[in-house]
């Protein structure tokens, strides 16, 4: 039973090793923390934390079929935010689980601030508009525009 519960433990602490060493590197690289009731605008991210110039973005909080990387911000003002990155969105062909990653160059607008549910004093980015510019997934146009979570 004891060595049971070692080679569990041995194997659990090998899992988690080997997670952090396959984490992508801007996952470590620490972005600027927004302070809050500074008046730069934020964007909330999928567990409600508020970034200011992040490298990677979550778009598909439930099952993460579509996420931004990359990005670099050009501007980052205090009505709007623009960046160029790449777009990785599932195909989801024959189904989601099965489908593969496409990549697609994008460039980011994130624009009308709003006051944040979660600190009334800091404004967040409430839209972002999405721009392809090498072809774009099935489920979305040329340009996307659609709401960010609050």
């Amino acid at each position: 039973m004891r060595s049971n519960t070692l080679k569990a433990s041995l194997a659990l602490c090998a899992a988690a090793s080997l997670a952090a060493a396959m984490a992508p590197a801007s996952a470590t690289a620490a972005a600027p923390k927004p302070q809050h009731g500074t008046g730069v605008p934020v964007i909330v991210n999928c567990t409600w934390q508020p970034q200011v110039r992040p490298t990677d973005f979550l778009l598909a909080c439930g099952d993460g079929n579509s996420r931004l990387t990359s990005l670099h911000w050009s501007q980052w003002g205090p009505s709007k935010a623009v960046a160029t990155g790449t777009s990785w969105v599932n195909d989801c062909k024959p189904y989601c689980a099965a489908g593969k990653f496409r990549s697609y160059r994008v460039t980011v607008r994130l624009d009308h601030p709003q006051s944040w549910t979660k600190h009334r004093d800091t404004q967040h980015y409430s839209r972002i508009t999405l721009t392809y510019s090498n072809g774009h997934p099935d489920a979305f146009q040329q340009v996307t525009t659609t709401p960010l979570w609050n």
